[in-house]
This record gives C-alpha cells, structure tokens and sequence, in this order.
C-alpha cells in the first residue's frame, strides 16, 4: 500500500519517524491542558472535593454517582461561596461536569479526562 501526501510517497522510514514524533506532538497540544489540570488538583480542598464525587451513592439528588453542591458543602466543611470559587476552578479544567437540575446543580467526575491527564502526565516525566 503506497501512501501519498501532497503528491509525495512516504517511505516506512518517514511513517517510522512519523510513529516516534506524534507523541510529543500531541503531548505539545495537550500541554496547556495539562498545565490546567495540575493547577486544578493542586489544592487541598479540591482534591477533598474530588474524593468526595467519588463516593457512590451519597447524593441527595438521589443519583449513583456525583452530589450536589449542597452535599459537597456538607462533605468538605465549607461555605456555599467557597465551594462555587473551587467547582468553577475544576469544572474549567475539566475535571468535573457540572449539570444543572431544577434548582441544584449536580457534579460527577470526569473520569475519562482525570485518566487521561494521568497518563499524559506519567508520559512526560
């Protein structure tokens, strides 16, 4: 199978080079999420609040996985102001979706991109 771009054949030298770069091309990408992530998780309190989404069934709203706001308060000790100024830090980062039912708004982990960050993390160092 010949593969062309622009006109040009690549050779299996070039595909193997190719094979070598993509990482760190994609690790260049996703450095500023990753910066992002690591300046999330940095925090004490966030990393309590994540341990927190990670219990199951402990929602007020009565869901398997996730809590609320009013249910993280309770969980890490804090005020309401407080605990919006850290879910604002780990929802921009991706770390947690926030969905909004009624008059509450409900957290989960993102678990997929938490697995991810940590194994782009683990490829870099």
């Amino acid at each position: 199978m010949k593969i062309t771009i622009h006109g040009f054949q690549i050779t299996k030298l070039l595909k193997y080079q190719l094979s070598l770069l993509l990482p760190f091309l994609i690790m260049a990408d996703a450095a500023p999420n990753l910066d992002r992530f690591l300046h999330a998780i940095a925090d004490p309190t966030r990393r309590r609040i994540l341990s927190a989404l990670k219990e199951k069934g402990g929602c007020s709203l009565d869901k398997e996985t996730g809590l609320c706001a009013f249910d993280i308060e309770q969980r890490v000790k804090l005020a309401q102001p407080t605990v919006s100024h850290h879910m604002r830090i780990l929802e921009k980062a991706g770390v947690v979706e926030a969905k909004r039912e009624g008059h509450w708004r409900w957290y989960r982990r993102n678990e997929k991109l938490i697995t991810e960050m940590m194994r782009g993390l683990k490829g870099q160092l």
